[in-house]
């Protein structure tokens, strides 16, 4: 247990570091600590001197001053201080944040089949927010109060070091119960982390299916199920209330004592003339000095036991691997043969979900993938696209196999337009550069010429602020057909060699169908071309029809060859084309 912890905490420094701390903030924020701490501990002094000698005549303007001027110094100083350790806290996280956002930009598609989507932005926002408390409150109070025990428990000893061991006995009693305490603390937060993830992730789930959940009538059910969440939520809290319900008075107790303990003990002694009032009086002022950090530092180990397993979290997601990203060959695949040579893949060992598929396509031709639902015909577009690795097998365009080039080179040269058409959220314009290295050098002029090929320029010419529309959330302000017209429009921009279709037109309504259609065969025009294919009337023109069934190819050729040769293709024909 204890070897655990050393590593978590190991862990949480390295992780800390890695994030280029700011060295000179954090060292003007130290020496700014030490230094208010340093006059803090004066105060004490000068307030001995003056009961000790007090009279009217005593308290002069000198003697006020240098009050003042302690006062001003130290809070100007800690003001500077402060702000240096928030920097070097906000950085620091910023830092962290920033590595983690670009960790799961590069990410393959596979991650996000097995985590959420809120889950995951859990682990950005809330598990770096609790570092960030950590490091911009807790700790910068923690280091002053470090500093302004030791300064103010050397000075007692010098004064009188029987009364500084009898204050000091109150330590070890208070670490006895703190320390069982604080692994229950650890215990609990964790737990209440991944439950305010899955809470997360549960939340942004219903909301971005918002229309979905109120044409299902499903409010009763997400109520009770957010409700259900919250009241562990609830419980966690409570659990972690109960902790602090035990620290909290504990501390009190121990304080109280403490001080009831050395003002007796130091009556006596000014009765009997061994100690002045003013040292007294001085020695409580440095026991208060003592007190405050040290309460402080209850919640400061809470909080480290906190960060430390929300950093547990964050390093397990940073441990991850990335997709291969730059790195690789840079090819033009132009005018190239796609080889797939007997590629399988599952995304489990129980779930083998291609078997042994092999076919070859030639450039500027159209192959359509047909057969029953779930039979893979998405997986293999996922293996084309690179969004996973084939478990055995190769693809290969031209004589390279393709987890050799650039997954930038690669992807940048495919175009690929889907039934829902994602749209992110932002105006016409943006949608239509999303992704482009160049945006910012094309023109008005391109963007209405590849909306006219996508007959996308004649609504877009009614909405009143044309490009500059706002397309809101997945694109909801668009109807399913203009949505695909951007897609298409977005697709002539890139210009890619490689056309990815899954059938785009499934779910449009007839109008819209034969539009976008006519775009779609505009934008295959020389290009490589695959499709999904949902409906056979939109494939019967196809150079090559895939049939999948089960992850395996049960029969390849023209529309005529398979409806001659292929029983369920037969069927499938049957039932929709006549």
């Amino acid at each position: 247990m204890e070897q655990t912890e050393k590593n978590t905490l190991k862990a949480f420094y390295s992780l800390i570091l890695s994030t280029k701390v700011p060295k000179l903030a954090l060292t003007i924020g130290l020496i700014g600590g030490l230094f208010t701490t340093i006059v803090g501990l004066s105060i004490p002094i000068l307030t001995r001197e003056m009961v000790d000698g007090f009279s009217m005549d005593a308290l002069n303007f000198y003697m006020i001053g240098a009050f003042l001027l302690v006062f001003i110094l130290q809070a100007v100083t800690d003001g500077i201080s402060m702000y240096a350790l928030a920097y070097t806290g906000q950085k620091i996280v910023a830092g962290l944040r920033e590595k983690m956002w670009l960790k799961l930009l590069r990410m393959p598609v596979s991650y996000f089949d097995t985590n959420t989507s809120g889950e995951t932005v859990s682990r950005v926002v809330n598990d770096t927010g609790i570092v960030k408390d950590l490091i911009t409150q807790h700790f910068p109070q923690f280091i002053t109060g470090i500093i302004t025990i030791i300064g103010a428990v050397t000075i007692l000893f010098i004064m009188d070091w029987k009364m500084t061991l009898l204050m000091l006995i109150s330590v070890p009693i208070t670490v006895l119960f703190m320390v069982p305490l604080g692994r229950k603390m650890s215990k609990i937060s964790r737990g209440l982390q991944d439950e305010t993830a899955s809470f997360t992730g549960s939340v942004q789930q219903t909301l971005s299916e918002i229309r979905l959940m109120k044409a299902s009538n499903a409010e009763v059910m997400e109520d009770k199920k957010g409700v259900a969440g919250i009241h562990r939520l609830f419980s966690f809290g409570l659990r972690e209330g109960r902790i602090f319900a035990l620290i909290a008075p504990l501390m009190y107790l121990v304080v109280m004592v403490v001080i009831v303990v050395i003002i007796g003990y130091g009556g006596v002694r000014v009765e009997d003339g061994t100690m002045s009032t003013g040292s007294l009086v001085a020695f409580l002022l440095y026991l208060f000095q003592i007190i405050f950090p040290i309460t402080s530092f209850t919640m400061f180990f809470t909080q480290l036991q906190k960060a430390t397993g929300a950093t547990e979290r964050i390093i397990d997601i940073l441990e991850l691997d990335e997709e291969v990203g730059q790195e690789g060959i840079e090819m033009d695949i132009s005018n190239q043969v796609v080889h797939v040579k007997d590629v399988s893949f599952s995304y489990s060992e129980e779930e083998p979900v291609i078997q042994h598929v092999s076919f070859d396509v030639e450039p500027g031709t159209m192959v359509a993938f047909a057969g029953p639902s779930g039979g893979g015909k998405t997986t293999m577009f996922g293996l084309l696209e690179r969004f996973y690795e084939p478990t055995s097998g190769e693809i290969l365009i031209g004589d390279t196999p393709i987890k050799d080039l650039s997954m930038y080179a690669w992807r940048s040269q495919i175009g690929y337009v889907s039934q829902d058409s994602p749209m992110m959220v932002g105006t016409i314009r943006e949608n239509l550069c999303y992704g482009l290295e160049d945006r910012q050098d094309i023109t008005d002029e391109r963007l209405w010429n590849v909306a006219e090929m996508a007959y996308a320029d004649q609504f877009i010419k009614e909405f009143p602020k044309g490009l500059d529309t706002e397309v809101g959330e997945r694109g909801v302000k668009l109807s399913g057909g203009q949505r695909q017209r951007i897609a298409i429009a977005r697709a002539f921009l890139r210009d890619p060699k490689i056309l990815m279709m899954d059938e785009a037109t499934a779910s449009l309504d007839s109008q819209s169908e034969g539009i976008v259609q006519q775009a779609l065969t505009r934008l295959m025009e020389g290009r490589t071309t695959f499709i999904i294919a949902h409906r056979l009337s939109t494939i019967v023109n196809a150079n090559k029809i895939i049939f999948i069934e089960k992850g395996q190819v049960t029969g390849t050729g023209t529309h005529r060859e398979l409806v001659q040769t292929h029983d369920l293709y037969r069927e499938f024909a049957e039932q929709q084309l006549t």
